[in-house]
C-alpha cells in the first residue's frame, strides 16, 4: 500500500501531467478525476467509473481504487518517459519550456518544486529528460549574494555539484544554473527558455 506522502506526490504528478496527457483534448467532466457533482445536492462524490463500491466502505474503496489507478498511472508515465524517480523523489516534465521564474512558479502550482539534484542519482534522473527532449533545463540552484557562490533555493549550501569544466563563470551576471545534455551544470541568465522539470 502507498504511504500517504507517496500518494500525495503521485496525485500532484498526475494533476501536473494531466494537460500533457490529454494532448490538447479538452475534458468535458468535473476537473478533478474521480469525483463528480451530484445534481440533486451539488455535493462532490468520490467514484471511479468501472469500479463497484461495497456498502459501508465507500471511502475506503475509493482510496484503494485511487491507489490502484495511481500505481498504474506511475507505470504508464515511466513507460511514456515523462516521470523518473530517485532517492524517493519523483521528477516530471510536461515537455514545455519556460524561463527560470516561470518554471519555479509552474512547479509550485503543481504542488512540487523546480528539480534540484542533491546527488548523482537525482542528477541522472533529471538528465534523462534533458537528453530525451534535447533541451537544457534550469535547476533549483541560484547564485548567492556572494558572486560566484551558488546555493539551493532554500539558502542551503550545495552538498553536491556537477559543474562543467571552467564553470561557474560570469560572476554576478549569470545567477541561474542550467543542466547541459551531458548532465554537467552551467550558470546562465535566468531569462532563457529551458525545459520545465519539477520534483515531487
Amino acid at each position: 500500500m502507498l504511504s500517504p506522502q507517496m500518494f500525495h506526490r503521485m496525485l500532484a504528478v498526475a494533476l501536473f501531467l494531466l494537460p500533457y496527457c490529454a494532448r490538447g483534448n479538452p475534458a468535458h467532466k468535473f476537473p478533478v478525476p474521480g469525483f463528480r457533482i451530484l445534481p440533486e445536492n451539488g455535493i462532490a462524490e468520490g467514484f471511479i467509473s468501472g469500479f463497484k463500491s461495497l456498502p459501508g466502505k465507500e471511502m475506503g474503496d475509493v482510496i484503494l481504487q485511487l491507489e490502484d489507478r495511481i500505481s498504474k498511472l506511475e507505470r504508464v508515465l515511466h513507460l511514456e518517459g515523462i516521470i523518473t524517480a530517485s532517492e524517493g523523489k519523483i521528477f516530471a516534465t510536461n515537455g514545455k519550456t519556460a524561463d527560470f521564474h516561470a518554471t519555479v512558479k509552474k512547479c509550485g502550482e503543481a504542488g512540487g518544486s523546480i528539480a534540484t539534484p542533491r546527488n548523482a542519482g537525482e542528477n541522472d534522473a533529471i538528465l534523462y529528460f534533458v537528453k530525451q527532449f534535447n533541451k537544457y533545463a534550469y535547476l533549483g540552484i541560484k547564485e548567492s549574494l556572494i558572486p560566484g557562490k551558488f546555493q539551493f533555493l532554500d539558502g542551503a549550501e550545495l552538498s553536491y555539484t556537477n559543474w562543467h569544466p571552467n564553470e561557474p563563470s560570469g560572476k554576478g551576471e549569470e545567477e541561474c544554473v542550467e543542466m547541459y545534455t551531458d548532465g554537467t551544470w552551467n550558470n546562465k541568465k535566468c531569462n532563457q527558455n529551458r525545459l520545465i522539470v519539477c520534483q515531487f
